[in-house]
């Protein structure tokens, strides 16, 4: 058994490899590198069998999207942790040293997250994952250095070893043991948020989720769907009221769930406003597969102390669109 073996999901992302696979294969001596193939209909398949023979190759039989995919290819890799990686992740010298010793430093870590900053603005912090997740009470996620849009420049103020909420599925370790004793993604997700998942099951099991500033990455973002894509709306939109559904405490799921509904309806709203009704229909889509949903999500509940201080600011969305606060260390006090 490897120590860390790095897997990343490729789906029709050659060009995205042929960029950075190089990062990865040169920095990352310490580890075993593997391409988990989505059913890919171009030649990523071809290009790194012929340029980088050494990285292990697994082919899933279909396009499971990030959840399933993740699933069905972490049961052939053999290793005590799996790092998921995304195609789209510039990886820097060393970058696996302070995640190794985290691990071997305290045994009680289950999952870390690098520093993410953005590949096209080195010195700020990038969309997904940033300096560690957190929730606020109504479950709605956000970053140190990233509150929704806004993202911080990175001034070394992020620069420690800190617990957080969850990691961001762009780069994220996690022990092999934890991620099978969670039953891996739920694959009713398919993709986006289902780390927040993930870490959130982790967390009401009494795991513990941390962020190494001393290992860093740079990510390039919405390679598969951008910020502004109705279907990653819909995605996060419904996404966030599985998670809501399924990890809260039951007094608490079902009053936050309604205020949810009532926001996401202020939100299609305002991108009526701004014209891009392509957005207000993804969330009643989404509003439309959570109720049909919501009898087998609901389900999935399970009988384990869910965590009740869970959250660290109580409304991001009034802290930002009213009060204008776009900073974490203005937001929560660290």
């Amino acid at each position: 058994m490897s120590k860390i073996a790095i897997v990343i999901l490729n789906w029709n992302g050659e060009q995205l490899l042929e960029q950075f696979l190089p990062s990865v294969k040169e920095y990352s001596s310490e580890a075993t590198i593997y391409v988990a193939d989505n059913a890919s209909t171009d030649n990523s398949i071809t290009f790194i069998k012929t340029n980088y023979p050494n990285v292990q190759i697994i082919q899933n039989t279909e396009n499971g999207g990030f959840a399933k995919g993740y699933n069905d290819a972490l049961k052939h890799v053999d290793a005590e942790i799996y790092c998921l990686l995304n195609s789209d992740v510039e990886v820097t010298k060393d970058w696996l040293v302070p995640i190794a010793k985290a691990f071997e430093e305290n045994s009680s870590i289950a999952i870390i997250q690098p520093k993410i900053l953005d590949y096209k603005r080195k010195n700020y912090f990038e969309y997904a994952g940033a300096a560690g997740g957190f929730i606020d009470q109504l479950g709605y996620p956000f970053c140190r250095g990233r509150i929704f849009q806004a993202l911080e420049k990175d001034k070394g103020q992020y620069n420690d070893q800190k617990e957080i909420f969850w990691a961001t599925g762009a780069c994220l370790f996690i022990k092999s043991s934890v991620f099978k004793v969670l039953n891996g993604f739920d694959e009713d997700y398919f993709a986006h948020q289902e780390e927040v998942d993930l870490c959130w099951r982790a967390q009401n099991k009494g795991y513990k989720i941390v962020y190494v500033g001393a290992s860093m990455v740079y990510h390039l973002g919405g390679s598969t769907l951008s910020n502004m894509n109705p279907k990653k709306t819909f995605l996060n939109f419904r996404n966030s009221l599985y998670s809501i559904t399924k990890n809260l405490p039951g007094k608490k799921a079902f009053p936050i769930i309604f205020i949810r509904l009532l926001l996401d309806g202020v939100a299609g709203v305002r991108f009526i406003f701004q014209g891009k009704l392509s957005h207000c229909f993804a969330i009643l889509k989404a509003h439309l597969s959570f109720y049909k949903n919501f009898s087998r999500i609901y389900k999935k509940r399970e009988t384990v102390n869910y965590k009740q201080d869970y959250y660290a600011a109580k409304s991001i969305v009034w802290a930002h669109f009213v009060y204008h606060i776009k900073k974490f260390n203005i937001l929560v006090k660290d």
